[in-house]
């Protein structure tokens, strides 16, 4: 059997260079997450590395099927020094331990809370998961397993989350867009949605 935490690695750190720090987070009944860091300038990316080890499974569904089903990890940037940003390495590996845990199929478009801040002080206690494939490219894996996509976070305030809800992934990615909105300031304000 292909070892898909290898190539997940591998893949990060030919798209994300080497890791300057990692660390590991165990949950009852889940398998190992770890998060890895990266920082290029001013940047600071955060991206997990366990949760593309089994695909996730449909809630739907009676029986999980060990090989087939989508797989992914996550990856959140924030610029560098402006806030203790570093203390979203568990908040993540939270997020990535939801489909293990609850059984949610993480996807494009999806909110994920987790009903506290990111990181002390932080605004934000959400994240929208959006597109893959700008940052970190698809690892594709040998039929019949389906490739690891590498979702970006995108860390939203409760009046942003709330307006998603209502409006939609699109409407609120297009409102960050229009009003120019640094999406990897740690410490920015609400869009307005009026």
């Amino acid at each position: 059997m292909v070892d898909v935490l290898a190539l997940v690695e591998a893949r990060l750190r030919t798209a994300l260079g080497e890791p300057d720090a990692r660390a590991a987070v165990t949950f009852l009944g889940t398998d190992r997450i770890e998060v890895l860091r990266f920082t290029e300038g001013d940047i600071v990316r955060y991206a997990t590395l366990g949760m593309s080890a089994q695909p996730m499974a449909d809630p739907t569904s009676a029986l999980a099927d060990p090989v087939k089903g989508p797989r992914a990890e996550l990856v959140l940037s924030v610029r560098a020094g402006l806030a203790d940003t570093d203390k979203v390495l568990r908040p993540l590996a939270v997020l990535a331990a939801s489909p293990q845990v609850e059984g949610l199929v993480v996807a494009p478009g999806a909110s994920l809370d987790l009903g506290e801040p990111l990181w002390p002080g932080a605004p934000f206690a959400s994240v929208l998961v959006a597109e893959p494939g700008g940052l970190v490219e698809d690892l594709e894996l040998d039929a019949p397993l389906d490739p690891v996509r590498f979702l970006p976070l995108l860390p939203m305030t409760s009046n942003e989350a709330a307006w998603k809800r209502v409006r939609g992934a699109a409407e609120l990615e297009e409102r960050w867009l229009t009003r120019g909105t640094d999406l990897r300031d740690p410490l920015r304000k609400s869009v307005a949605l009026d």
